[in-house]
């Protein structure tokens, strides 16, 4: 893993079912969480410079991935900062559709970041030509995410919101490029083989002899959230917090 300050600092964000599924087999969107709780993500995106989800989670789910509070827009602006952060994806084959929320919600005056393997560049350019305000980087062949956040770091992103899905969890958390975790969990069961978990199969840092730090455990009506410090960076974050509160 790259030092800190080579990259942002990154916030994994998923809702899940007790049983670790992100969503059903079914084409429409399950509802993991509730509007207490979305308007918490609402919140820790106006934190954010920028919101990175995949591919797949574009086709599927048509993510707009803007800042939805009057109030968190204006706050951000008062701050010189456009109303809503700028997207990031990735992709390996470039396969996009430039009528995707993704692209359209936001319009010219949010960033759309695509990093894509090297041999999908040539074909997101040609896809992705009329949609506003993006950028396609080359990422690699294969694709780095060290290359993207290490990117993204000289971009002026210092501080990115990660909303999935299943692949990109697996990939930040398996090369340890995530600080902080923000869990919730929902309180059903989905109980279907065919639909995606929150993480796939893979090595992580974090096993039975190498345990994740909670910073904390809150109950968000009926859903609850559970925040894990993954790094120095974020336990150092914690203790000055701590200590603010404290004095």
């Amino acid at each position: 893993m790259r030092g800190v300050s080579e990259r942002p600092y990154v916030v994994l964000s998923c809702a899940m079912s007790l049983d670790g599924y992100i969503d059903d087999a079914s084409p429409n969107r399950l509802i993991l969480s509730n509007e207490a709780d979305f308007d918490r993500v609402d919140g820790q995106r106006a934190l954010a410079d920028a919101v990175l989800v995949g591919a797949t989670t574009i086709r599927r789910d048509n993510p707009r991935l803007l800042v939805r509070s009057p109030d968190r827009q204006s706050a951000r602006q008062e701050r010189g900062l456009p109303v809503s952060p700028a997207k990031v994806t990735i992709t390996a084959s470039g396969d996009l559709d430039p009528h995707a929320s993704f692209f359209t919600a936001g319009g010219a005056q949010v960033r759309k970041l695509v990093y894509c393997a090297s041999p999908a560049v040539r074909a997101a350019q040609d896809r992705l030509s009329m949609a506003p305000a993006t950028s396609i980087i080359d990422a690699g062949s294969p694709l780095d995410l060290v290359t993207v956040v290490t990117d993204l770091a000289a971009r002026g992103i210092r501080r990115l919101m990660v909303e999935g899905g299943q692949n990109i969890h697996t990939q930040f958390l398996a090369a340890g490029l995530a600080d902080e975790l923000q869990l919730v969990i929902a309180p059903f069961l989905v109980g279907d083989p065919g639909a995606p978990r929150f993480v796939g199969a893979a090595t992580f840092p974090w096993d039975s002899g190498h345990r994740m730090t909670l910073g904390e455990a809150r109950r968000i009506d009926d859903v609850v959230l559970l925040r894990y410090l993954l790094s120095a960076r974020a336990l150092g974050e914690q203790q000055v917090a701590g200590q603010l509160a404290g004095g």
